[in-house]
């Protein structure tokens, strides 16, 4: 009796190691949740984005995110560089237009240099291109450092917005005959 005693403890024993196994198993293999952007797990630790003004001749690559936080001397950098060029004004650039920016990269080539027509505008600059140009919105959001107008070297601008307007995060503005895209962190629309 007794030796089958022992024996019901080692089976029970011996099931409850095999059930906490499969659970380590399981919990090992399930595959991990993928965001919305569809970012490689490899990049999910850092962030980076690299700039070339067409107006200034000037470059940035920058890490802007690292381990969950953001850089603040790489945000500084961002919007250097992304100053209105014509009345040298820097404004904070959104971090949600930042990401979008990461995303759209992420989903076309994951490396390679935005070159930067318009990042933010002065009150004063988008009042005097309205009234030399169309096209240029009164409540723009370059003036609060959510938009940006770019192209990416080697990217068809086609497939640029193709990649911009299936994140969904904001607006999207296709300007075929001058080989750009518009993005902002407003709401969803495109043109």
């Amino acid at each position: 009796m007794q030796n089958r005693n022992q024996r019901n403890r080692v089976d029970r024993g011996r099931r409850g190691l095999l059930k906490a196994a499969a659970a380590c198993a399981t919990t090992i293999i399930t595959p991990p949740a993928f965001s919305t952007t569809s970012v490689p797990a490899r990049e999910e630790h850092v962030r980076e984005l690299a700039f070339y003004g067409l107006h200034t001749g000037e470059s940035l690559r920058t890490s802007y995110w690292e381990e969950g936080h953001y850089i603040p001397e790489a945000l500084d950098a961002v919007d250097y560089i992304l100053r209105d060029h014509r009345s040298s004004e820097v404004k904070r650039i959104d971090l949600g237009l930042l990401d979008l920016l990461w995303a759209i990269q992420q989903r076309v080539d994951g490396r390679g240099t935005f070159h930067v027509i318009s990042g933010y505008r002065s009150p004063s600059t988008n009042e005097a291109l309205r009234a030399t140009s169309g096209g240029i919105a009164k409540y723009s959001l370059h003036k609060v450092g959510k938009a940006i107008d770019i192209r990416l070297p080697g990217t068809p601008t086609q497939r640029l917005k193709q990649a911009a307007v299936a994140l969904k995060r904001g607006g999207v503005g296709y300007y075929p005959e001058s080989d750009f895209i518009h993005v902002d962190t407003g709401r969803v629309r495109y043109w």
